[in-house]
């Protein structure tokens, strides 16, 4: 067992590492059936199905949060993608941006 946010980011990742039709080794925090955490050793991607489904937890919930991070953090885990973001045009107090930045500027 795993906590929620180690779950979901690693069906995630799975899919975005198959997505790229490769497979990659991952470790993540488990909690074994005596209650001890321990690491387990994945491998995700291609031909290598992940199962997710939520369990009975009476416990207190460990803290994996930094294993769910380094996850996210890996290279092919999906990124929401940039998007511009223009001014208020009601807000009066701002200034025109120029967002091509070719006027000259003072230091």
């Amino acid at each position: 067992m795993t906590t929620d946010d180690v779950a979901a980011s690693l069906i995630e990742l799975t899919a975005a590492v198959a997505k790229e039709g490769q497979a990659e080794a991952v470790s993540i925090p488990i909690v074994t059936d005596d209650k001890k955490v321990a690491q387990a050793e994945l491998v995700i991607g291609v031909g290598n199905d992940v199962l997710s489904a939520p369990m009975e937890w009476n416990e207190e919930e460990p803290d994996f949060s930094h294993a769910a991070d380094d996850l996210k953090n890996h290279r092919l885990f999906p990124r929401s993608h940039l998007r511009a973001v223009e001014p208020d045009p009601h807000d009066e107090d701002d200034e025109p941006i120029d967002w091509d930045f070719d006027q000259p500027t003072q230091a």
